[in-house]
């Protein structure tokens, strides 16, 4: 039902978002996305070394207790 999106389904949505928020405004939706998204990843890398170092610790503290 929702299969992929041709030529022209995106031409008018594209044609829809001019209308509702006009040309200038536009680019600055585009850039807020994008910094939303890079901040989001960033937010991920950060987070993921952080829970690998966790998960290390845990590891080393576990072999100290049974040995």
């Amino acid at each position: 039902m929702l299969g992929s999106f041709g030529v022209q389904e995106l031409l008018v949505i594209f044609l829809i978002l001019v209308l509702l928020f006009g040309a200038t405004k536009l680019p600055q939706i585009g850039r807020g996305i994008g910094e939303g998204i890079r901040n989001f990843k960033s937010g991920l890398k950060a987070d993921g070394g952080e829970s690998k170092q966790h998960l290390e610790d845990g590891e080393s503290e576990a072999k100290a207790r049974t040995s």
